[in-house]
């Protein structure tokens, strides 16, 4: 294949993000992106199937960022606004769906905790900070600071939520960094809040921000971009190694190889651990020690009127005290217009994850009868589904465990004998869509070209 001053691996949002962030930069950088799979996007896959617009991963970001927004207007696609029931969400408590009041006033006077766990909550004021800095635990950190109530029924799920992960093993420092140094900074959550609201900032613990996607779901951004990189893009092309000779790298594939000046690794850090397994060990085998749980997608369409909870929401969360078999449910057809026929309703159902990596991997028969009896029961949902879709990922979501910085630290240093190799994407700091293409931004202004 020759040589490319530049060589990107990886044609999920990262690579592709990256790839436009540098050929912006200099239109004239001769750029090569290879992705495995027949088709680019990686874990962004939206289906339109009997008039149902179904998203295999993601299924929006938010608008708390400017980055994301700045590119699509780049690209000539305009981001669509989640609805106001959009904001409705709801969690399962001792088998009931409670909602979820969006300002303090409201929570304090709502059912969600008991007044003993309201009390606790309040007194996190008084709560001393540790002295040292160290990484610890979801769980550990939140029944700390706010107690055991808090956590296990709200934390617990809005962790489950975003990474399908265990916060017994998940890292604050690393998941939730602006709320772990809060304390560090202010010496307490409540006190942070009230500080950054004194120095006039609009800054939360957890943001206010609108849900955004597109009128043809998440896909949308990755065709834009495709679009304007179809030049440089190469499919179906599986990178097995990387050598350095000379001062340039050699990309080895199944059936050939290309030199480049620099080599960008925007693959699951599985994948690369793969690739460097015979250029540094050391990189390899840290790479490989974070985990990705399979998890899938259960997509079901139903007539709203067979739904006896209503459909006016967002969806619902369950805490891991539930004992149920799924994570939660979207209600994606409430979110955003055009994602199921008139009349119907899109519901999206996540199982396994960290906790129950087993359920993700059941047979298709098995896995939709275990969220239909879940939802049944939650939802009151009468009669069987018109529409059903099934998405697995055999390894879905990076896990950011405890000791995830000193691994990234790690790396790093072992990439300095390096120069020109790269590692970027959703496995290191930040697994959302804002956070992969402001990765990107970021490593773009880094990478000298």
């Amino acid at each position: 294949m020759g040589k490319a001053e530049v060589v990107i691996v990886g044609g999920g949002i990262s690579g592709l993000s990256l790839a436009y962030f540098l050929l912006k930069r200099k239109p004239e950088v001769d750029i090569k992106l290879i992705e495995a799979e027949k088709r680019a996007g990686g874990k962004i896959v939206t289906e339109n199937v009997s008039g149902f617009l179904c998203e295999g991963g993601v299924n929006g970001f938010l608008s708390n960022k400017p980055s994301t927004i700045a590119l699509s207007k780049e690209l000539g696609i305009e981001p669509l606004k989640g609805s106001e029931d959009s904001k409705l969400r709801y969690i399962l408590i001792n088998g009931r769906l409670i909602k979820v009041p969006d300002n303090p006033v409201k929570f304090f006077l709502s059912p969600v905790l008991s007044l003993l766990g309201k009390l606790r909550m309040i007194g996190e004021y008084f709560i001393p900070a540790l002295k040292e800095e160290k990484d610890e635990t979801v769980e550990s950190f939140v029944s700390r600071r706010v107690g055991r109530e808090f956590y296990e029924k709200l934390i617990d799920a809005m962790s489950t939520g975003i990474y399908a992960g265990d916060p017994s093993k998940m890292s604050m420092k690393s998941c939730f960094p602006k709320v772990y140094y809060l304390e560090k900074k202010y010496g307490g959550l409540i006190k942070g809040l009230l500080a950054l609201k004194k120095e006039k900032k609009d800054v939360k613990a957890q943001p206010e921000a609108v849900l955004m996607s597109f009128k043809g779901g998440m896909s949308e951004l990755i065709k834009a971009l495709e679009s304007k990189l179809s030049s440089i893009i190469i499919k179906g092309k599986t990178v097995v190694k990387i050598a350095k000779n000379n001062g340039f790298y050699t990309v080895y594939f199944d059936d050939g190889k290309i030199e480049a000046e620099k080599v960008i690794l925007a693959c699951p850090a599985h994948e690369a651990s793969e690739i460097l397994k015979e250029l540094d060990r050391e990189v390899s085998d840290t790479l490989k020690t974070i985990p990705y749980p399979p998890l899938s997608v259960v997509a079901f369409g139903f007539k709203k009127e067979r739904v006896g909870f209503g459909t006016s929401l967002y969806g619902f969360l369950i805490p891991y005290r539930e004992k149920r078999k799924i994570l939660g449910t979207l209600f994606d057809s409430t979110i955003f217009p055009n994602r199921a026929p008139e009349g119907y309703v899109l519901l999206r159902s996540m199982i396994g994850g960290r906790r129950a990596p087993e359920l993700a991997m059941l047979p298709d028969e098995k896995l939709i009868d275990t969220a239909l009896t879940e939802l049944r029961e939650i939802l009151q949902i009468k009669g069987d589904p018109d529409f059903v879709k099934i998405f697995r990922w055999e390894k879905a979501i990076p896990q950011y465990e405890l000791g995830h910085e000193e691994k990234l630290m790690k790396i790093e240093q072992r990439l300095q004998r390096f120069p020109g190799l790269y590692l970027t994407g959703n496995a290191y700091r930040g697994v959302s869509v804002n956070d992969c293409i402001e990765n990107s931004l970021k490593l773009s202004e880094r990478i000298c070209i």
